[in-house]
């Protein structure tokens, strides 16, 4: 997907935000995404033939976001990628079309925050797993290292999984024999087959999984009990996970708030042994 392909598909990808999509659904929003300049001049047979799916499940779909079908959802969709040149960084150098795109994440990421049923939910069922993996493999290992660093002052036994291989399976079985409940799992493009594998094993195992990733869209939503969008950056050779990070980090604050008494102790215990210990420089 080109550039002027990439924004439009962005811009459609927010008519989607906060929807809960049947797998059918993910499928046919999949698609509107990944060819969001040209869809908007297809027919609703068109579009289900392009997503593999029946033409009365584009129509539903289309209901389902709120349209009185698929022709009023079409012409919304024409709306959002006519004219891709209208993009707000467009004068911009490509570094700082890069960050001004992400800033427009980042807005669009609080905005979706107004309502925490999801965020709270989820932290809800992460912080009463005891212990409590938390899965990134590949570009999402950084990630999780850093929120299994600051949720190990609070949670009592937190199991960061950022390696793959054979011995991951064991490590989500061992967590479950030892107490278990709920993993928070961290899957971001270009979707590792193996974190997606794994999700989908732990849920037969019956954790609980509260998902952050890029899109309500991401194949790793029709396996998550709790999916948290936040969009990935791609202006750049290399995606800014700026916010997953920032979806990371607020989804640990609301699970200090979901059991503040333990955490108070905790962190109060951290800094005691950090200041005997001189660990921190004054």
């Amino acid at each position: 997907m080109n550039d002027g392909g990439v924004r439009a598909g962005e811009r459609v990808l927010d008519l989607f935000a906060g929807a809960r999509l049947t797998p059918t659904q993910r499928r046919i929003a999949h698609c509107l995404v990944e060819h969001a300049t040209k869809v908007a001049y297809l027919s609703a047979a068109e579009v289900a033939d392009l997503a593999g799916v029946s033409q009365p499940s584009v129509t539903r779909f289309a209901i389902a976001l709120g349209y009185e079908g698929y022709p009023a959802l079409r012409r919304v969709l024409r709306e959002l990628t006519d004219g891709s040149d209208g993009d707000p960084g467009r004068e911009h150098n490509a570094m700082q079309g890069a960050i001004a795109a992400e800033a427009d994440h980042l807005a669009k990421l609080c905005q979706q925050l107004e309502r925490l049923d999801d965020v709270r939910r989820g932290a809800e069922l992460l912080v009463a797993s005891r212990p409590l993996p938390v899965l990134g493999l590949r570009s999402a290992a950084p990630l999780v290292g850093y929120f299994g660093y600051f949720a190990s002052k609070v949670h009592p036994d937190v199991r960061v999984l950022d390696s793959g291989g054979t011995s991951l399976l064991d490590r989500l079985d061992q967590a479950r024999a030892a107490g278990a409940g709920a993993m928070l799992a961290l899957v971001l493009p270009r979707y590792p087959r193996e974190s997606l594998e794994a999700v989908r094993e732990a849920k037969s195992m019956g954790y609980a999984v509260v998902a952050i990733t890029d899109s309500a869209v991401s194949p790793v939503a029709e396996h998550a009990d709790v999916v948290l969008p936040a969009a990935v950056g791609t202006r750049l050779v290399f995606d800014l996970h700026t916010g997953p990070m920032a979806m990371a980090m607020v989804v640990l604050q609301a699970m200090c708030d979901a059991d503040p008494e333990p955490v108070q102790q905790r962190l109060e215990q951290f800094e005691a042994t950090a200041t005997r210990r001189q660990i921190f420089q004054a």
